[in-house]
């Protein structure tokens, strides 16, 4: 286990202990996925939040203000609690690991598909059935990923599967073929 896990991991169960004894699981994940884009999205915040010049009392203010009317109160417990205890620069880490272990409890496979441009409503739902088959089980959480080298076509990762279908890897699978020939 990395040694990141190692910290990450009591965190994120003991969250989820918590949320599930509330019955707010299904709940509290989706808030875990929107403040998880929106940390992401936000250098300045992780950056204050990271800083040791700023003291605990205030990110905790400033995450109370911030989030305190998105969020449950359980989840506004656990970002007191990270910031108790110095390990608020962790929390996009702590959210992924509680994300991880909400899709192992739930035998749901996570897939990733990287398009040349975004995908439509039918062409989601028609990779997802192949997620579906690929991962081998009815619960697949999708994101998406757009990336214009790829021509056209897609790119689908289950775990360590991978399905190329992308332009760009049909020609550089031409053009290994054509080096073997030469």
């Amino acid at each position: 286990m990395p040694l990141l896990n190692t910290i990450t991991t009591p965190w994120a169960e003991a969250f989820l202990q918590v949320t599930a004894s509330r019955n707010e699981t299904e709940q509290v994940i989706e808030q875990v996925r929107s403040l998880l884009s929106l940390w992401e999205s936000s250098p300045e915040l992780r950056h204050a939040m990271a800083s040791p010049v700023l003291e605990v009392e205030a990110k905790k203010s400033v995450l109370e203000k911030l989030f305190g009317a998105d969020l449950s109160p359980s989840f506004i417990n656990l970002l007191r609690l990270l910031a108790d205890r110095q390990r608020i620069s962790l929390l996009d880490e702590v959210l992924n690991r509680v994300l991880e272990l909400y899709r192992e409890q739930n035998n749901i496979a996570l897939a990733t598909v990287t398009s040349a441009v975004p995908l439509s409503a039918e062409q989601q739902t028609q990779i997802g059935e192949k997620a579906r088959v690929v991962a081998g089980t009815q619960k697949v959480e999708i994101q998406q990923q757009v990336d214009p080298s790829l021509i056209g076509g897609f790119v689908l990762s289950v775990g360590s599967k991978v399905i190329d279908a992308s332009l760009a890897g049909q020609v550089r699978r031409l053009g290994l073929e054509l080096a073997k020939v030469s």
